[in-house]
């Protein structure tokens, strides 16, 4: 049963489109664009809702991870709002590579405003007309730069040109009643910010990571805290130098830029650690001591490494078509907020890094929040934590987009595995040990990738993108049945494996990690006319930790209904083009018998795998 929130509908209207990667915008579309920037001192605007506002240009000088710079910001003031008639704020900024004037960034300012609420967009530190280098949403400087933002929120200081904001509501001296919102970079800023500071009052994070050890190098095997390893996992070399290519352009973007953001000739724009890190991940050797840093540097600036200081209530919303940030983080970072007491939910949209936006789903740059599903949920929210409107709820604890059926299902927690189909010797996936036929069966990697699953940057600079594949003789995999009847599977599968490579167990001790094995697990949707889909794209990258045992592999959540008649394939594959793969060549064989052998555990909701 769908669980109503209760919120007015004031007449808005949306506009929905269907692009394949448009939620780029939020985190790298605007470095491949001009942004179209606020001119003059002031103008007044409306947004969908309908209530005017004005929109003052501001500048603040910030101390920030031990530089001094200026944070460029607009200021989206209701009419209306004084003294006498204060309003809640909400604070915003945007995603990697963008900038206050970003559509999706300058849309939250609008949106809220335009609801009754004032709104403060702001240009990331080193991004826009801001100061300071690129700091991976640091607590130290992007988490103290919002501080000071909340600060002039608070009325404890003016903006550079003598701005006051005096028309904001406070919970106490200095203390405003202030939520904030964004995507992906400007996602993890919040926690960063609520870590550092307790002021803020209620947070809405979309798209945005849990660990950047993880993002960056995922290894979906014996997690020591939230979703990443203490192994360095497989790198995931697209994206991260999609990423650092934006950061370090800006140079050729931008002649002018601020002194202040740049660094050193080797690390033009980032934070030394930041660079460091870029270069180990590229070399494809990790000995010990420096992989250990490179881990230590990534979750520190990472929400799992502070998320014990964060007290707001938070509404998180992930996307299941992102292979930049999966479900698995948002789903990471909430079960840590729940546990140490948190008020926190989850949504999981449709629509990510990778794409996914469909019709009628939330869209910041058209500001459509009353009539999509997750912008009435974020409406609630702030409505419940900035509002204080004690009677408003706020919707159930998790709800997930189903492609399949019209509307959202919710339910208590997160689905956990209740299905177990087992890896047969003959490549069959059956329901039972005892269906397990003795076998072993065999493949190698080449010293080039074989299998693919996406381009991760093809939607950014529009190229198209092959679908799915897998070379022969490169990969595994085990066939289930046709399906009796549909299964819906809500969560993250696992798989319980154990490998023989006798070439690896030589080498995996060297000290370096890339000496070990790199395997890819991945489960395809197989139609009865032979064609596969591989959900999302999404493969589950793996540095085996020791061949001689077996391990368990965490595959990233999905949201997917597998239709009768379909059939499931568990795979392993020798590489992926969208990541760093084996170091030499590593034959890998797989043995099966009835009392050991492999074991694919489905998060299924309401149906049954034969």
């Amino acid at each position: 049963m769908e669980v109503l929130v209760s919120r007015a509908v004031s007449g808005s209207r949306s506009r929905s489109k269907s692009l394949s990667r448009k939620p780029l915008a939020l985190a790298a579309g605007a470095a491949l664009a001009v942004p179209l920037a606020l001119a003059g001192t002031a103008h007044a605007g409306t947004a969908a809702a309908g209530s005017a506002y004005t929109v003052t240009p501001l500048k603040f000088t910030v101390s920030a991870g031990g530089r001094t710079c200026t944070v460029d910001a607009d200021l989206y003031r209701p009419d209306g709002a004084d003294a006498q008639h204060p309003v809640p704020a909400v604070l915003a900024t945007n995603g990697f590579g963008g900038s206050k004037s970003d559509g999706s960034t300058d849309g939250i300012g609008k949106a809220f405003a335009a609801r009754g609420y004032a709104g403060l967009v702001y240009s990331g530190l080193g991004f826009g007309k801001s100061g300071c280098l690129i700091t991976l949403d640091a607590p130290d400087a992007d988490g103290a730069a919002a501080a000071a933002l909340i600060d002039f929120l608070g009325g404890r200081r003016a903006a550079d040109d003598g701005t006051e904001a005096g028309f904001v509501t406070q919970d106490g001296p200095g203390d405003p009643r202030v939520g904030m919102i964004g995507g992906s970079y400007g996602g993890a800023i919040q926690l960063a910010a609520a870590a550092v500071d307790r002021r803020v009052d209620a947070l809405v994070p979309l798209i945005t990571w849990n660990d950047l050890a993880y993002s960056l190098a995922p290894n979906n095997t014996g997690a020591a805290k939230g979703v990443s390893s203490d192994t360095p996992g497989v790198f995931k070399w697209q994206w991260t130098n999609g990423f650092y290519l934006i950061g370090e352009g800006q140079t050729i973007l931008n002649a002018s830029l601020d002194p202040s953001r740049f660094g050193s000739l080797d690390c033009l724009h980032f934070a030394a650690r930041a660079c460091d890190t870029i270069r180990l991940l590229n070399s494809g050797r990790y000995p010990a001591d420096r992989s250990a840093a490179m881990l230590d540097y990534a979750r520190s600036v990472s929400p799992v490494s502070y998320l014990n200081r964060v007290k707001a209530p938070t509404l998180l919303i992930q996307g299941q078509k992102d292979s930049l940030f999966n479900l698995n983080e948002a789903t990471a970072t909430y079960k840590a907020l729940k546990a140490q007491g948190t008020t926190a939910k989850m949504i999981w949209q449709a629509w990510g890094h990778s794409g996914g936006q469909t019709a009628g789903e939330l869209d910041l740059g058209q500001g459509n929040l009353e009539t999509s599903y997750v912008g009435g949920r974020i409406l609630a929210w702030f409505d419940r934590y900035l509002r204080h409107e004690a009677q408003t709820g706020t919707g159930p604890e998790f709800a997930y987009y189903r492609d399949w059926q019209s509307g959202y299902g919710t339910a208590a927690a997160v689905p956990g595995a209740t299905r177990k189909m087992y890896l047969s010797g003959d490549g069959k996936l059956v329901d039972n040990r005892t269906k397990v036929a003795r076998g072993s069966r065999q493949y190698s990697n080449w010293l080039i990738p074989t299998s693919h699953s996406e381009s991760s940057l093809a939607g950014v600079i529009g190229l198209p993108d092959p679908a799915p594949y897998d070379t022969k003789g490169t990969y595994l995999g085990w066939t289930s049945a046709p399906l009796s009847s549909a299964v819906d599977v809500v969560g993250a599968p696992k798989a319980t494996l154990k490998v023989v490579s006798p070439k690896t167990e030589r080498v995996q001790n060297s000290g370096d990690a890339a000496d070990k094995l790199v395997l890819f697990a991945k489960v395809y949707d197989v139609a009865p006319d032979g064609s596969k889909t591989l959900v999302n794209r999404l493969v589950s990258p793996v540095r085996v930790p020791d061949v001689t045992r077996s391990f368990t592999v965490r595959l990233p959540g999905i949201v997917h209904r597998y239709e009768a008649g379909h059939r499931l394939e568990f795979v392993i594959a020798a590489s992926d083009s969208a990541y760093f793969g084996n170091r030499g060549i590593k034959p890998v064989t797989v043995v099966s018998a009835p009392g050991d052998t492999g074991v694919l555990e489905l998060p299924v909701v309401g149906g049954t795998v034969n």
